[in-house]
């Protein structure tokens, strides 16, 4: 792992550590957890949340994880994961593999099995399969993204093949402070330092350009809830997506929070303590259950 892999999961580790200190399970929440869904026993485990006194079939989202594809799992997620379930979906948190262990497309690879399993288990879990929303942040929107472009477009999905269910498509999703441009730049960064771990051959042009949401969205990518902040270190990626996508057609929701008076940083929205983290992911909630009278 290099020297950047190594400072970033050590300062998310800190910091997811400082924000989840004393939470516990909601009360109103009934949790399945450590359930497999491929074949690594342990990067290839998921929970499932759902409103303790919810009957019947539930919209379902499933969460991609962040923490810049060398950290994080479903357990930094879990708390974020349920204040979603008590607006009233299932929710699925999974573990992927990460770099530089598992290359890309490792999590690419496991967030389709996810949703293969959540479609094969709808029934067992609750899940209403006409319905299925997802939302990333960071890497996992990312990943999301890269997912959503496989699932609306043959030939990008015949370049990395995954297996995805024919005809399969997330209902609408929401991408959170995410990378989504990954070409060279003049000047290297973070992110540049991190692709050195995450891909084979180190981050070359043409893998770069593999791994650019903003280069494979399509007119039939689903809709989309883009989100940034006052002081998200990747807030200019956010605006380039939005208008690629709005003039392709799709439905593509810009929301910026915060201010230079009040300053959010990254990934603010998984404090469940914080009341701008309480809008914002109302506000996503909201604009899922948008979808709700719409069938596939």
């Amino acid at each position: 792992m290099s020297l950047a892999s190594m400072m970033v999961c050590a300062a998310f580790k800190k910091g997811d550590d400082k924000r989840d200190a004393g939470l516990t399970t909601p009360e109103d929440i009934v949790r399945f957890n450590d359930i497999p869904y491929g074949p690594d026993p342990k990067e290839n485990l998921l929970d499932v949340y759902r409103p303790r006194n919810a009957e019947g079939k539930l919209p379902v989202i499933v969460s991609v994880h962040g923490g810049g594809w060398v950290y994080g799992d479903k357990d930094r997620y879990q708390y974020y994961c349920m204040s979603l379930a008590q607006q009233g979906f299932a929710v699925v948190n999974f573990t992927y593999r990460l770099a530089p262990k598992h290359k890309f497309p490792a999590p690419l690879e496991d967030t389709n099995a996810v949703f293969s399993w959540l479609l094969a288990n709808a029934d067992a879990y609750g899940f209403d399969s006409e319905h299925v929303f997802a939302l990333g942040d960071s890497a996992g929107a990312h990943i999301l993204g890269l997912y959503c472009c496989a699932c609306t477009d043959p030939e990008y999905a015949a370049s990395i093949p995954l297996g995805i269910q024919p005809g399969f498509v997330p209902a609408a999703v929401a991408l959170n402070c995410g990378a989504y441009h990954m070409l060279q730049k003049k000047k290297r960064d973070l992110t540049d330092s991190l692709m050195r771990d995450f891909l084979p051959n180190k981050g070359t042009e043409e893998e770069l350009h593999r791994i650019s949401v903003l280069e494979h969205v399509n007119a039939k990518f689903p809709p989309c809830f883009i989100m940034t902040c006052e002081g998200d270190f990747l807030a200019e990626q956010a605006m380039p997506l939005v208008e690629k996508l709005r003039a392709l057609g799709v439905k593509a929701e810009y929301h910026y929070y915060g201010d230079r008076e009040h300053v959010l940083g990254h990934v603010f929205h998984c404090n469940i303590r914080s009341e701008d983290a309480k809008r914002c992911n109302w506000d996503e909630c909201e604009y899922f259950r948008g979808f709700l009278g719409e069938a596939k």
